[in-house]
């Protein structure tokens, strides 16, 4: 009997653990969607944003879709590490837009050759790993905006030109095409060719920067829109507004402050459309996966925004714009909407599931009792039979009967008996059971306040109604470890996830996980891990 008792205990340890094991899965695990798509941006911009947000919507309007988006802030390194994370977390496809031609490659081409579909957008790279490539056309970019310098100048004048980030495929190729028409205008001279990196500052540095003579140029060509008004405002340091050269640039965004409302209000004199189109981005890619006829390089149609069709454009932008808000309030509402099923769901399958556990729970409890009150009752009945049960064989004494010899108070006193092994079976796996749920609190207590630098072992045995001195006791007994140690763990666990994840610095990672010292978060990282938090970072 006490054999199939310790099966029994041992059953129900198991079945235990299945059903909350299933009742975590169902709460908390989520479905994977049909497709995930990783997006490696190489910066964080407004034409990315807008960018992003057509494909967030491209991908609702899709259905089971799940975009997965990390940007590089123009950082070869970090670019590198992002295409690879993305990678190793089990994306379907990758979009990446490469920071610049060459560096980024390795690590296009280890996504590629590793057998996963890979488009290119909007930059190239050296390889021709990549399954499709969409851009526009950035070398007739250049040589339409150098043609419209022509002409406004009528030919005769000094150009300077202001490029974007040095060894990007569409500076290159945008100066390429800028250069090629000022060659069929031999008095147009381009004075200058400066080095900026896509942003207004640095194109106004680069501008301040400049040793050369500024006072007789008489248009300024910035590669994007930001930089040619980051050029227009060094020049405005310069000269009053009434005598400034006229500023073109590309991208022709819509919206407040765009390129399109520039032009039209004559701040710029013109603008390149350069078209993000990420729902025709999610389209390519949703025809790859579904194994759907696709392009192997798609051309994005553009055109030139001047004073002429500004005004209209705008309008129209306004329009399209207005619709599109529209759109993303029903996208918000349908979102409330589904979440809230979503929570009434899981707090339905929450009752059931704990209703199933209390009821399998009471089951095997009163299993457990009649168990124990049936082997209490065989212990009686065989310690009766044996005390009432003489020998067969025994020979009567002739003074008085032979009786069988017993232990002495000493050796009884030291041999357990059958029901003290039972209880502490039985014990065994209670406490087996209740350490389990003591950590469990203790974990959620140690996350719930991860964050807290002045969080102490006291404020912990009080959020777990004990004492300091109990809460380390039992937490040392079961772990080996003290809590202090383990809250430490947690933070640089934390820690580390943070530094792979986000674009924290070490800095705000060790102060949001509740480190009050930089200096002391990094020696605990490199004794835990073996290296320093900055090597996460590059």
């Amino acid at each position: 009997m006490q054999h199939h008792l310790k099966g029994f205990t041992t059953l129900l340890s198991l079945i235990t653990v299945l059903v909350l094991t299933g009742i975590c899965q169902g709460c908390w695990s989520e479905k994977r969607a049909k497709y995930v798509i990783g997006v490696s941006q190489c910066s964080a911009d407004i034409w990315r944003e807008k960018q992003n947000s057509e494909l967030r919507m491209s991908a609702y309007l899709n259905g089971d879709v799940e975009l997965r988006f990390a940007a590089a802030y123009d950082s070869d390194e970090r670019q590198v590490q992002q295409i690879d994370s993305l990678v190793a977390t089990g994306i379907d496809l990758l979009i990446v837009a490469p920071n610049q031609v060459a560096t980024i490659s390795p690590a296009i081409d280890r996504a590629y050759d590793s057998g996963l579909p890979v488009i290119v957008f909007e930059r190239k790279t050296n390889s021709k790993k990549f399954t499709s490539f969409i851009s526009a056309d950035n070398y007739e970019m250049g040589r339409v905006m150098g043609e419209h310098v022509a002409a406004r100048l009528k030919g005769k004048g000094r150009v300077l030109e202001v490029m974007g980030l040095e060894g990007s495929s569409p500076a290159i190729e945008r100066h390429k095409g800028f250069a090629d028409a000022l060659q069929g205008y031999p008095e147009l001279h381009l004075v200058a060719t400066l080095q900026g990196d896509w942003t207004e500052e640095s194109s106004y540095e680069a501008m301040k920067n400049y040793g050369g003579d500024l006072s007789q140029i008489d248009f300024v060509f910035g590669q994007n829109d930001r930089m040619a008004m980051g050029a227009r405002k060094a020049m405005l340091e310069m000269r009053p507004e009434s005598s400034l050269p006229l500023f073109c640039g590309i991208d022709g965004l819509p919206g407040e402050g765009g390129g399109i409302q520039l032009v039209r209000d004559s701040i710029l004199d013109a603008t390149y459309i350069y078209p993000t189109h990420g729902d025709r981005l999610l389209s390519v890619a949703i025809d790859i996966l579904n194994h759907s006829p696709y392009d192997k390089e798609l051309r994005l149609m553009s055109a030139i925004v001047t004073d002429e069709n500004a005004r209209a454009l705008q309008m129209q932008v306004d329009e399209i714009m207005r619709q599109a808000e529209y759109l993303d309030q029903l996208h918000k509402r349908a979102d409330n909407y589904l979440q809230q099923l979503s929570t009434q769901r899981t707090i339905t399958f929450l009752s059931c599931s704990i209703l199933g556990l209390l009821l399998i729970v009471l089951i095997l409890f009163h299993l457990y009792q009649k168990g124990r009150i049936t082997l209490r009752r065989e212990r009686v009945v065989n310690n009766l039979w044996n005390l009432e049960k003489a020998p067969e064989n025994a020979e009567p004494s002739a003074e008085k009967p032979q009786q069988a010899s017993q232990p002495s108070p000493q050796e009884e006193e030291k041999k357990p008996s059958e029901s003290s092994k039972n209880a502490d079976s039985i014990e065994d796996f209670d406490n087996s059971v209740s350490s389990s749920i003591f950590i469990t609190h203790f974990k959620e207590a140690v996350e719930a306040r991860l964050s807290d630098s002045e969080l102490s072992i006291e404020d912990l045995a009080a959020d777990m109604n004990l004492s300091r001195v109990q809460l380390y006791r039992k937490v040392k007994s079961i772990t080996g470890s003290s809590p202090v140690e383990l809250l430490r763990t947690a933070r640089l666990n934390r820690g580390y996830q943070l530094l792979l994840t986000t674009d924290k610095t070490v800095s705000e990672v060790a102060y949001s996980v509740g480190f009050t010292a930089p200096s002391y978060f990094a020696k605990c990282f490199k004794e835990e891990f073996g290296h320093n938090p900055t090597e996460i970072k590059h």
